[in-house]
């Protein structure tokens, strides 16, 4: 996993990237405990059950947005952005790789045609104008 920090709040993590190759473990967290959006990348092997279960009601504050994006198929170039928008990196996500966003802007430019990716974000959506604003 690589993980992206701010250079303007050196211990800041803006972003990481798992690589499809790099899913080697039954779960590996990619996630801070303290973000809001938290994700892990899982391996299974043949006959992995988990139990039915769901999720209890706990309120929580949130005040960002923060999203990952799952790359299905074909390729995307990104930019990451620091606390300050200066460009941090510019990288390329490949079919199976994952980028989480937490902190910071972020650019996307599909590279590959037939591209297709997951985008998910914390909600709830409140429009565009609620949401974001350009670097």
């Amino acid at each position: 996993m690589k993980k992206f920090f701010s250079k303007v709040n050196k211990e800041e993590l803006l972003a990481c990237v798992i690589e499809k190759p790099q899913i080697n473990n039954y779960r590996q967290d990619l996630s801070p405990v303290n973000e809001f959006l938290q994700v892990s990348a899982r391996k299974f092997e043949k006959e992995i059950s988990v139990a039915p279960h769901k999720h209890i009601l706990n309120k929580r504050k949130i005040d960002r947005t923060q999203e990952a994006w799952i790359i299905v198929s074909g390729k995307v170039e990104f930019e990451l952005f620091d606390v300050d928008d200066k460009l941090l990196t510019k990288s390329t996500l490949c079919s199976g790789d994952c980028l989480v966003l937490y902190k910071g802007g972020h650019s996307l430019r599909v590279i590959e045609k037939n591209t297709i990716m997951y985008e998910i974000k914390n909600g709830p959506y409140q429009g565009i104008e609620n949401d974001k604003v350009n670097i």
